[in-house]
């Protein structure tokens, strides 16, 4: 069964048919032997079983309210038939999202991360600010945030962090959130008060290194370790725990300091490495550089992603999908949806 939403054919018959492999899957003997993978089946199974009863249901009542506008005399149940078709609307809308959902790596964990530009504390109070406007939206979506590194900046805010978000889809929720994000206001630092613009950059890559086999020569790395940095408290390691690991061949550099063993830190960073190394492989093969890993942007002076305003007016404008907000502070508050559902339709259509 096709169904035609939004604009596209949506497989439903598709989805029934991966629900009964994973159901045959949780049936054999060792599926429980590695944790990981089977815990992210299990929210896989999840996710479409809600999906396929959402637009199960909502097929339904649709039909039934469309029979009775169409078939019934009483006109009181015509006016309630009519009042929920509204509502069905909005749950139709909201079903977009998941509808689009279908793209490689789309059901994957998102690793992202948020360096800021070339300011200094206006740039790192930036990031920081982007930051929370991610937390606040992956937990009030029932994701699961796992910091794997933080570099905080010398007055306020954050230089970099480096975050894992897990939860079924959330590298398709987010992926179009990588580029140079901008902001423009009357800086809170400034004496003068005068307007200041800063940058961030974001990039966005989903946790594949448990899906593939690729193997990294321990010639072609340099492993740094170093002692966790940290805002204080019982939190902050202690002993040299945090590591770095510099990739020669591709001057790719990552580091991870949330696990308080070295060794742990280290596994990390090497699969954070390997996904960044699978993905730059799959760009050069199949030439797929906005559709999976997305253009390396400069986090300076440039072309920005998205622009968020707020002096002499307030307007969050995103350049790609040509989605307008002037509720800047509802934006910076986690209330990302509608945003993130605009890209998502932006990238379908193109």
């Amino acid at each position: 069964m096709r169904l035609l939403l939004f604009g596209g054919l949506f497989d439903v018959d598709e989805k029934i048919k991966r629900e009964k492999e994973i159901d045959k899957m949780m049936l054999d003997s060792s599926f429980w032997d590695d944790r990981e993978k089977a815990n992210k089946i299990i929210e896989e199974l999840k996710y479409i079983k809600n999906l396929i009863n959402n637009i199960t249901d909502l097929r339904n009542r649709i039909k039934e309210n469309y029979d009775i506008v169409c078939n019934d005399s009483d006109e009181d149940l015509i006016m309630l038939a009519s009042e929920e078709f509204e509502l069905l609307k909005e749950r139709l809308n909201k079903l977009s999202l998941d509808t689009y959902l279908n793209e490689e790596y789309d059901i994957n964990n998102a690793i992202m991360e948020i360096h800021a530009g070339a300011g200094g504390t206006e740039s790192c109070d930036w990031a920081n600010m982007l930051y929370r406007m991610y937390t606040r939206y992956a937990l009030d979506n029932n994701f699961k945030l796992i910091e794997l590194d933080r570099q905080d900046g010398e007055e306020v805010g954050i230089k970099s962090i480096m975050l894992q978000i897990n939860g079924a889809y959330a590298y398709g929720y987010l992926k179009g959130e990588k580029g140079v994000h901008r902001l423009v206001r009357i800086s809170p630092f400034d004496a003068n008060k005068r307007r200041h613009t800063s940058f961030a950059a974001i990039e966005v890559i989903p946790e594949i290194s448990n899906d593939i086999s690729l193997k990294i020569s321990d010639n072609d790395i340099r492993v740094d370790i170093y002692r966790s940095s940290g805002p204080g408290g019982q939190g902050v390691n202690t002993t040299d725990s945090a590591v770095r690991i510099t990739h020669i061949p591709t001057g790719i550099v990552v580091t991870c300091q949330n696990e308080r063993s070295q060794i742990r830190n280290k596994e990390k960073a090497l699969e954070v490495l390997k996904s960044k190394l699978y993905l730059l492989e799959v760009e050069k093969q199949n030439k797929k550089i906005n559709n999976i890993k997305g253009e390396q942007l400069s986090n300076g002076f440039g072309s920005a992603k998205r622009s968020y305003v707020l002096c002499p007016y307030t307007l969050v404008k995103d350049n790609e999908s040509g989605y307008e907000s002037s509720d800047v502070q509802a934006i910076l508050d986690g209330e990302i949806e509608e945003m993130l559902e605009a890209g998502l339709k932006n990238r379908h259509v193109n």
